[in-house]
């Protein structure tokens, strides 16, 4: 059964789209960007929809743990017994956002003994929300018009000729050309937001994603893996396994996951997961003999 009401559902949604829509109007001035570590940054429209996200959740659920992705100190909140996790990431996709792109949302996803169970995703250039998680199902919104439900599409069976597969541009750079050696079919291609990308596989128009830096932590994923289990992805690593949310598979001062990612429909995970994992072993090792 669905622990998430209606009645609470609305509030939720209307939480997030909110703060989503206050994105114009905070860039409208100029904001400022800061570097959190290499590669890595944020910027005062992340802080400031931070603080509104983490004040709302925590007053509506105050028995629940908050994580929100620039408050540092609600990371240790993940090592208390709680039973549930409210995982925010007030902006996935930082710098297609400084970059004037339009790859970026508004997530929210929640932990239920450490399995993650329901997600909420808003893409405020277009004003639409997709939500929805485990015994409960997929739907989308697009402004103030009622929801319905999100079509989850199969992609084109495997073809030899052209394969879609989501692959971030800073895995692109470095796995691509090991993955295309062994994947001659595959067509790689990214957005911003690590909750959009799951998105295209979910909606067929991918086959599968992978994640491969090892840099994404719990606000990325949560919200986005509760709906891909809920349209019956496979959620796994580079060796099969799945993926765990669980304190000791978390690196537990960045909330960073251990394992690789890789999402995608049942036929495609079987036909490229075992050349992905192979790709990935060749540039590893390739890159540890030149250093």
């Amino acid at each position: 059964m669905n622990s998430i009401s209606p009645d609470l559902d609305r509030q939720i949604r209307h939480i997030i789209r909110h703060c989503g829509q206050q994105i114009k109007q905070l860039t409208a001035n100029q904001f400022e960007v800061f570097q959190k570590g290499p590669e890595d940054y944020v910027t005062t429209v992340d802080a400031a929809l931070d603080r509104q996200l983490s004040a709302a959740f925590s007053n509506l659920f105050p028995n629940d743990g908050v994580i929100t992705e620039e408050n540092a100190k609600s990371r240790q909140l993940f090592q208390s017994d709680y039973s549930h996790f409210w995982c925010i990431d007030p902006l996935d996709g930082t710098e297609d956002f400084i970059d004037g792109k339009h790859d970026y949302a508004v997530m929210v996803g929640l932990l239920q003994e450490h399995q993650p169970i329901a997600g909420w995703l808003y893409a405020p250039t277009s004003d639409q929300m997709y939500y929805g998680g485990t015994n409960w199902g997929l739907f989308q919104a697009i402004a103030d018009y009622p929801a319905m439900t999100l079509p989850i599409v199969q992609p084109p069976p495997l073809n030899p000729h052209a394969c879609p597969i989501v692959l971030g541009y800073r895995d692109q750079l470095r796995y691509g050309q090991a993955i295309a050696e062994l994947i001659p079919a595959a067509r790689f291609y990214s957005l911003g937001s690590f909750g959009l990308k799951v998105l295209e596989v979910i909606c067929g128009r991918a086959g599968l994603y992978t994640y491969l830096n090892r840099r994404v932590k719990l606000w990325d994923t949560t919200g986005p893996i509760a709906l891909a289990k809920a349209a019956g992805l496979i959620c796994c690593d580079l060796d099969g396994q799945p993926l765990q949310f669980s304190p000791e598979a978390i690196d537990l001062d960045t909330l960073t996951h251990r394992q690789t990612i890789v999402v995608g429909w049942p036929e495609y995970v079987e036909e490229f997961r075992p050349k992905l994992k192979q790709a990935f072993k060749r540039r590893t090792l390739q890159d540890a003999m030149v250093s």
